[in-house]
């Protein structure tokens, strides 16, 4: 096929003006391709240390899956959901319609409501997975961040779910460090970090203002987090989201010495620390009216201060875990226990 005039003088155009650049100076970067600023180029190679182990980017991902909703917002709250292929996350953890990223969620592609796996992040031509242990990844489905390097695909896991080096318990900061640490960390890795400090001053700025007035000293109630469980409960350790979003909000998280993230405990310890408020996580096939009535008719807790007193806060389950509704949460557990009767 002949060519026109036209498009025989583009590309003579353009070398002469890449000449003429270089010839003044400027900083060129034929590698590039022209989709990416010298500036931009100058960011990377970038390394963060994500749980532990030291991990080096040539440049940002563009592709990147996400399991679960605190993960999804974390991108979201980022304003990077242009660099995502998509999201995974079951339809059980509350309604998205009036949260303040609703435009990302329109925008970007709910892949599947069931369990992420790699067919998934293949077929998603993903170049980053942003999950955590028993946040998606999981050995015994064989869905590890070492199985999707094999397959040539990075990961970046949610701090929260950090192993602490004692079996598989989880958790090697507070709560809300944990928080903090990965939006600073995806900052430096998308080369949003202007974006990143200035989130996590507002959410600093936000926990600081809600705790001044929390309760405080003997006005603080004890609070015990109830996730589900009949058997028994499966509820927060010092390292999951609820142990900061209670303590500061001015509550006694009676789980304090429980040095993981997510685990289940004994009824009899729970009888034994006489929680004074329950607060409920609202998810999944069980309501939080039916976790309700269970504990107010389990025998064995019918002396506990909080079933006596049926007092019950319910939070969604994106309040609790990680993610960027967790200042939000302060606030409204603040007003919760402000009325707390003693």
């Amino acid at each position: 096929m002949s060519r026109s005039p036209r498009s025989l003088r583009a590309p003579a155009l353009i070398l002469v003006t890449a000449l003429a650049l270089s010839g003044c100076g400027a900083d060129v970067d034929s590698s590039a391709g022209g989709k990416e600023s010298a500036s931009a180029n100058r960011h990377y190679p970038v390394t963060l240390d994500n749980c532990g182990e030291r991990r080096t980017f040539d440049k940002a991902p563009e592709r990147v899956v996400t399991n679960d909703v605190g993960i999804t917002e974390i991108m979201f709250a980022l304003g990077l959901e242009d660099r995502m292929a998509g999201y995974v996350m079951p339809d059980d953890k509350g309604s998205v319609d009036e949260v303040p990223w609703k435009g990302a969620y329109d925008r970007t592609t709910w892949l599947s409501k069931k369990r992420i796996n790699k067919e998934l992040v293949l077929d998603a031509r993903a170049d980053l997975v942003f999950a955590g242990w028993n946040y998606g990844f999981n050995e015994g489905e064989g869905f590890t961040p070492e199985k999707l390097k094999e397959l040539g695909v990075d990961s970046y896991l949610l701090t929260e779910s950090c192993r602490n080096g004692r079996s598989k318990m989880r958790g090697v900061m507070p709560p809300l460090e944990a928080l903090y640490t990965d939006l600073l960390n995806l900052g430096k890795l998308f080369d949003v970090e202007d974006r990143a400090e200035a989130l996590v001053a507002k959410f600093r700025k936000q926990v600081a203002d809600a705790r001044a007035g929390a309760p405080q000293g003997a006005d603080r109630p004890r609070v015990f987090l109830y996730d589900d469980g009949r058997d028994k409960p499966f509820t927060s350790g010092a390292y999951a989201g609820p142990h900061d979003i209670i303590t500061k909000a001015g509550g006694d998280h009676v789980m304090k010495d429980l040095k993981d993230s997510w685990t289940a405990v004994g009824w009899e310890t729970v009888v034994e620390r006489d929680p004074e408020i329950i607060v409920i996580n609202n998810y999944g096939d069980t309501s939080a009216e039916e976790k309700k009535r269970f504990l107010l008719s389990y025998a064995p807790l019918a002396k506990v201060s909080a079933i006596r007193n049926k007092r019950f806060v319910v939070l969604d389950y994106v309040q609790l875990v990680e993610s960027p509704r967790n200042p939000g949460a302060i606030e409204e557990l603040v007003k919760e226990f402000g009325g707390a009767a003693r």
